[in-house]
Order: structure tokens, then sequence, then C-alpha cells
């Protein structure tokens, strides 16, 4: 539903069926992808394979090259089908690899968008020159990522700073006291405006914990209702 901040009136009502959020939570991970990743990226990897991670996918392509991907699911057989089907839409070869380690092993870029429990990103996947992006840990009992992999490998980034140190990524990082709970780390947006840097070099490895904003709604739903109002009233709208 989305009202008007000057009257408090309703705008609209968008029954979308949450193809407004997919596709908000896509473009967050294309953003973090574009500020941090290494501008020659060209390989990327999945970790999932519901409809999160074919956006994902297709987000990243509009911000970097990408040649190739990989993808692993705990379940093989809708790896096998998330990949032939990003592989149509895309143009791009993806293919479904038997283990994270085998689908991260050449990756420029890898996405986690899996609701895991325990962490599927270990330290021993992860390759210098690396970007992650982790879409997953938005409730303080996900874990996609290895907390060292926050604490000590990666440069780490966040959409919301005292969101993640609750229910992200670093939560978990800081639950086993890897890092402290008062420890400083760049928000995304700071990078964006320019306020504060992303990559500092080819080999670094860069990782960004995104848990979702409330913001992200508001200007996705902005964005579609003002899309409607330059067609004509009455048109129904498919995604």
């Amino acid at each position: 539903v989305l009202f008007s901040t000057r009257t408090g009136l309703v705008e609209a009502l968008l029954l979308d069926n949450g193809y407004l959020t997919d596709i908000r939570t896509a473009a967050a991970g294309a953003v973090a992808a574009r500020c941090l990743a290494r501008a020659d990226s060209s390989t990327a990897a999945i970790i999932g394979a519901g409809r999160q991670a074919q956006l994902q996918l297709e987000a990243l392509t509009l911000v970097r090259d990408i040649e190739s991907a990989t993808l692993w699911a705990r379940d093989p057989a809708r790896a096998e089908i998330a990949a032939a089907q990003s592989s149509a839409r895309l143009g791009i070869p993806v293919s479904a690899c038997a283990s994270v380690q085998a689908a991260t092993a050449e990756a420029d870029i890898v996405v986690t968008t899996t609701p895991s429990l325990q962490p599927l990103l270990l330290a021993e996947h992860v390759h210098a020159g690396q970007h992650i992006t982790a879409m997953g840990s938005d409730a303080e009992h996900k874990n996609e990522i290895d907390p060292r992999i926050v604490a000590e490998m990666a440069h780490y980034f966040c959409d919301r700073l005292s969101q993640v140190r609750a229910l992200g990524e670093l939560h978990h990082a800081i639950e086993q006291k890897l890092v402290g709970p008062a420890d400083s780390f760049t928000e995304i947006g700071q990078v964006i405006a320019g306020a504060a840097p992303g990559r500092s070099d080819a080999a670094e490895i860069t990782l960004c914990d995104l848990t979702g904003t409330g913001i992200q709604d508001t200007a996705i739903a902005t964005l579609a209702y003002r899309l409607c109002r330059q067609h004509q009233a009455g048109t129904v709208f498919q995604s």
C-alpha cells in the first residue's frame, strides 16, 4: 500500500504478489556489485536456486559483463532447472555444480540467496579479488557466510549497520566474539554517496551484507506507481 507523504491518503494498492519486493532485492544486489566488484568481473556464482537466485544473476548482468555463471543448491534437480532457465533467459552458459566449492572456485562475484541456518560459503571457498553479496541473512537465526570471512578475510560493507548487528552476517561474527559489537563498518550508502571508499585494490575480498531496508520498498512502489500513472487509466500491467 502506497501512502502520500503530504496527505496520508492511500495513493495506490499494488497487487504484485511479491514481485516488486523480489525486484528491489535483486536491484540492491546489483548496486552492491556495481560499487564493490572488480570492473573486469566476468564470472558469477549463485548459491541458491529460487526465484531470487535467478533474479540476482539477471541483475548482475546489468552492472557487469558476466560471460558465464555457476549455481549450487541443496537440491541438485532444482539447481539444474534454475541453471537451464537462467542460461536460456540471459544467453550465457550457466552450469549447476555439485558443491559450493566447485561453484565458487573461478567466480569473480559470489551471491548467496538461501535461508540457510549454517554457513554455506566457508573461508576455504574464498579467493583474492572476489566480491561476495550475502542476501539471505534477514533474521537472526539465518547464517550463510562463515563468520571468519566477515571478521578476518573480507573488507566488510552492509546496508544498515544497526540492523546487521542484530540479524545479519555480522551478527554471527559478533556472537562468536570475532568482532566487537561497537566496531565500526561502512554502509554501502556511504560508498554510493562518495563519503567512503569501496574496493581498495583488485586483490581485495569485499563482502556486502544486505538484510533489506524499508526505504527500498518505498522506492520500488513509488517507481511502479509513477510508471502506471504515465500510461492510460485502466491499463492492466503484468510483470
